[in-house]
């Protein structure tokens, strides 16, 4: 029998104490939404200042309400980048190229190694997309090992796809922060100018910054050691997908023989044509491509790559993919399902969100993600800033798991006090874009696509990913305190 490591001990035990624990993401979502009305009032202590009746009306309709319905559009966004993503990651050749994939690794250290790499450079191009290229070549590589009959501990490959969410997302082109500080009109675009004399961060002070970069590739390399050395090699505790989603393996075999038959129909019927037209799916392509050229000529890659155009982007990537109008229709709505959870889940985040930006006790006063962030970022100096804007957004993240919306409700904050201390808003959108990913490594609300395409649970899959937070936090701490930023 093969001996545990100290650090493979650690994972095993993390994931056992978090399969007793972890709920559903949505129950995770609802016990979050009651402790930020706890701390609303306990912290704000509206009741000091108003009856009863209107502390209700100021937490329930002032901050809950007014929150809840306010990120509608943003989430649009976020679905659109996530099924986006998806519909390319489902594409015949790009699956087929996955299932290829699959079969490189031997063993469960080098499938977590390769899907943990995988994940994160994609992650770095789209999130959506990181995201489920990291769930289906987790599935598939439980899939070839269960046909081979080698051991594999399923839970680790699968949380080893999800590190792309909290290791490298917000540092790629896809980053929620860096996109609005560069989208003209951005909420924090006259505090920008007060404080620094521009409105816009380009993209060259941040997700491109030499400080950036260096820092990535610290993560990403430091990252895979992690994922590696958490994997278990004993092969009596290992649990393949035939124990932990023996589901997947029929809708596997099921996928399959609808494939067999839909080859077997031959050519397309004469009423199809328009339907299936690659000349069509060109038009719109060149359309598509055109536009994008003027967009960027006008404006400039650093200064047009916002979200819009990101979103922009991959859906021409998708349709040039397919070249069929129907086929790529078909992709998007099997993606849909996987933004089901988002769509009930993200009014609720939004309402906590709005608990901690219109927590307003008084006019002019200050808000709870004000009382929170002033009271961390009082003991900052410049050089300890970017840890503590990390830890402080990390924290925040676990209630507002929402890189924009959280910018939204702390930004301020954080860039009245890089101004004050003098650090470029750059290296203070980086920092805080490190701590926004860093605990989605606790939180499973962007998991949810990840667990429906693996057929896994929360509480199978975060018991690594929580491990993998841990011991991030050293390269984390380090890169950010000593990188420097010129």
């Amino acid at each position: 029998m093969t001996e545990e490591t100290w650090i493979e001990r650690f994972g095993r035990r993390v994931s056992r104490n978090v399969e007793s624990w972890m709920p559903d993401p949505l129950i995770f979502a609802l016990i979050l939404s009651i402790i930020t009305m706890l701390m609303a009032l306990f912290i704000m202590q509206p009741y000091t200042k108003m009856s009863s009746f209107d502390t209700l009306k100021w937490l329930f309709m002032n901050a809950w309400y007014k929150g809840f319905w306010e990120l509608l559009a943003f989430a649009m966004q976020m679905c659109l980048i996530l099924v986006t993503g998806y519909a390319i990651a489902y594409h015949p050749k790009v699956y087929t190229g996955l299932r290829k994939l699959a079969t490189i690794p031997k063993n469960t250290k080098q499938a977590v190694a390769l899907t943990a790499a995988i994940s994160m450079m994609c992650s770095w191009i789209n999130w959506g997309l990181g995201l489920i290229v990291g769930a289906v070549l987790a599935r598939a590589i439980g899939v070839e090992f269960y046909k081979q009959g080698k051991p594999l501990h399923y839970p680790a490959v699968c949380a080893a796809g999800y590190a792309g969410l909290g290791l490298t997302w917000h540092w790629g082109i896809s980053a929620s922060a860096p996109l609005l500080s560069n989208t003209p009109g951005h909420v924090f675009e006259k505090l920008l100018k007060e404080l620094f004399g521009t409105g816009l961060v380009s993209l060259g002070e941040t997700v491109f910054h030499p400080y950036t970069i260096a820092n990535f590739v610290l993560i990403f390399l430091s990252s895979i050691i992690i994922y590696w050395l958490l994997a278990p090699r004993n092969e009596k505790l290992m649990k393949g997908i035939d124990v932990i989603a023996p589901h997947i393996l029929e809708l596997e075999k099921k996928e399959e023989e609808e494939k067999a038959v839909a080859n077997e129909r031959g050519e397309i019927k004469i009423a199809d044509r328009l339907e299936n037209s690659k000349i069509l799916a060109a038009i719109i392509v060149f359309v598509f491509f055109v536009s994008m050229v003027y967009w960027f000529s006008e404006k400039g890659f650093l200064t047009g790559l916002d979200l819009n155009a990101v979103n922009y982007i991959f859906i021409l990537v998708g349709f040039a993919l397919y070249l069929n109008p129907v086929a790529y229709m078909r992709a998007i709505t099997r993606a849909a399902g996987a933004t089901a959870g988002i769509i009930l889940q993200f009014p609720f985040y939004a309402g906590i969100m709005g608990l901690l930006r219109y927590s307003v006790v008084t006019a002019g006063g200050p808000n709870l993600a004000t009382v929170l962030a002033n009271s961390v970022a009082a003991y900052a100096t410049p050089l300890t800033w970017p840890v503590i804007c990390w830890l402080l957004s990390g924290f925040i993240n676990i209630f507002i798991p929402s890189g924009g919306g959280q910018w939204a409700a702390t930004g301020e904050v954080l860039l009245r006090v890089s101004a004050s201390l003098g650090v470029p808003p750059g290296k203070t959108i980086i920092a805080y874009a490190a701590g926004d990913m860093w605990t989605n490594l606790f939180t499973p609300f962007w998991a949810i696509p990840l667990l429906g395409i693996t057929g896994t649970r929360a509480r199978d899959v975060f018991g690594y990913t929580i491990a993998v937070m841990i011991l991030s936090a050293v390269p984390f701490a380090i890169g950010l305190t000593f990188i420097p930023y010129y």
